[in-house]
């Protein structure tokens, strides 16, 4: 099987702080990972270091074994990225947004179609970016992200501002993609991580603290919660 994302000693520096410390991890296709950590643990700056926004300080970063340094557009054309806080164009109606990513990403017309049915936001297609509900606006950044039906997404806190039956939308939405797909969530909810994660990765510090499937990580520190192993490696 075709390693998806190689991820090697990867390190980032904002002045004195080191973000990401030394990460390094592999994905294959159909592998849902969830990024597990407190707030300020590092996940945001590793997802976007991972989707080209931002530089490495140092390490490597390979997609489909291509190093993004070398084939930068091959990285974000294979990959997929919900930016946390859904950065969207307030003043383009929602169909004008998704066109015109469909657009730059030399999508086909027929995929803001079948996204914004995917995504479930048909109904708010004429609507203005500015007008919508923070649940509706985190939808419209999830379609954009699946336009190009890429191998691989980074999706970062996937449901922020969602209501609980978006959020089970949402939750069942990402697991249907399993099977073609590598997708990375970042979450610092428990029950999202157990939920649809076949693998979890938590991370601290900038540092991964444990990596595997659920009940790995139960019988590796012997606990009988998730709960309870984040609260050893976190605190």
């Amino acid at each position: 099987m075709q390693t998806s994302l190689n991820i090697n000693n990867l390190s980032k520096i904002f002045g004195t702080k080191k973000a990401v410390d030394n990460v390094s991890f592999q994905t294959n296709q159909g592998e849902i990972i969830a990024l597990l950590g407190p707030n300020g643990a590092g996940k945001s700056t590793l997802m976007n270091m991972i989707a080209g926004f931002l530089a490495p300080s140092s390490g490597k970063i390979e997609v489909l074994e291509k190093d993004i340094k070398d084939f930068s557009l091959f990285a974000k054309e294979n990959i997929g990225f919900l930016p946390e806080g859904s950065p969207l164009y307030p003043d383009m109606s929602v169909e004008q947004f998704l066109k015109y990513i469909a657009q730059l990403r030399g999508c086909s017309a027929d995929s803001v179609v079948k996204s914004a049915d995917i995504a479930n936001i048909t109904d708010v297609m004429k609507q203005k970016i500015e007008t919508l509900s923070k649940g509706y606006s985190r939808r419209v950044g999830f379609a954009q992200s699946i336009l190009s039906d890429p191998p691989i997404l980074l999706l970062d806190e996937p449901t922020d501002g969602l209501d609980p039956n978006q959020k089970e939308h949402m939750l069942s939405l990402i697991s249907s993609m399993q099977k073609n797909k590598t997708v990375i969530i970042s979450t610092h909810l428990l029950d999202e991580a157990e939920a649809i994660a076949n693998r979890i990765i938590i991370i601290a510090n900038g540092k991964i603290k444990a990596d595997g499937s659920l009940k790995e990580l139960l019988q590796r520190h012997k606990v009988s919660s998730l709960a309870e192993i984040f609260k050893i490696l976190t605190r």
